[in-house]
């Protein structure tokens, strides 16, 4: 098992496999290379060891940040 954590695309790069997520506050980098694009800022990811594993909806990454005590 794994455990993912919803990120908010903040900026990407076009022509680069990385964005910049902001996950509780923080804004990271994170590799886009396992999903195609293209992204759109705001949009949110799960994330798991610094990949984006797939895609999600607002209100599920809002369910998932409620889990977690976050935003």
């Amino acid at each position: 098992m794994c455990l993912g954590i919803p990120g908010r695309i903040v900026a990407t790069t076009p022509g680069l496999d990385l964005g910049q997520v902001e996950v509780a506050g923080v804004v990271r980098e994170i590799n886009l290379a396992l999903l195609d694009g293209p992204f759109v800022e705001g949009e949110y990811i799960l994330i798991h060891s610094g990949f984006a594993l797939e895609r999600m909806s607002p209100e599920r990454a809002a369910d998932a940040l409620a889990f977690f005590g976050g935003d």
